[in-house]
């Protein structure tokens, strides 16, 4: 996961879509220390973070900001300064943010450079397809009009596979270039996974 997160901070990566199991940390990685990783290197980055509800939005920025407010992140990026908090939403002095929101809230006024999808679909409503359909036109109709820029803004979409027509196997099917990170609990064949430059296990 760091590998492929290093890559988007270099711009080498601007859609990834990282397939991984309940509990192996993945929102830790990509919700939590990611976007405080991106924010200490640069205050100005609009970062919006999305998940299937407010409960674990708010769960996730909660981890966020006793990150970036502990004495450590602070003495690592000294250039990383809160100026406000606004309920789960933390504004920094050179007006970046890094505001939590889920998928049945409203995105209008809202636009950033870096969204992170994490989980936008329960398992028990992936098995409605009404739920399936209305996620996906979501993320077409709405999500990507919501980019600063469409060329180099990036998303980032975190989750379980749940259904073969859930995000993941809908955004597989656009035009799009996806880099793909799958990560089973239980392998089913030898795969090189790479962890760094030119470096494979």
């Amino acid at each position: 996961i760091a590998a492929n997160l290093t890559d988007v901070i270099e711009g080498l990566i601007t859609r990834i879509l990282i397939n991984m199991p309940p509990r192996y940390l993945k929102s830790l990685a990509a919700s939590v220390a990611f976007p405080a990783f991106l924010l200490g290197r640069d205050p100005r980055r609009r970062i919006i973070c999305i998940s299937y509800g407010n409960d674990l939005s708010a769960k996730h920025a909660a981890d966020f900001r006793s990150i970036v407010e502990s004495p450590w992140y602070r003495a690592a990026f000294p250039k990383m300064r809160i100026s406000r908090i606004v309920d789960s939403d933390i504004i920094t002095t050179a007006h970046g943010f890094r505001r939590a929101t889920s998928v049945n809230a409203a995105l209008t006024g809202l636009g950033g450079d870096c969204f992170i999808i994490d989980d936008p679909l329960k398992p028990v409503d992936a098995q409605s397809e009404t739920q399936r359909n209305s996620l996906n036109q979501w993320y077409s109709n709405t999500l990507l009009s919501r980019l600063d820029n469409k060329e180099t803004g990036v998303i980032i979409v975190v989750m379980q596979r749940v259904h073969m027509q859930d995000l993941s196997g809908y955004l597989l099917e656009q035009p799009d270039e996806w880099q793909t990170l799958r990560l089973p609990a239980i392998a089913e064949e030898d795969e090189r996974i790479c962890t760094g430059p030119d470096t494979y296990h």
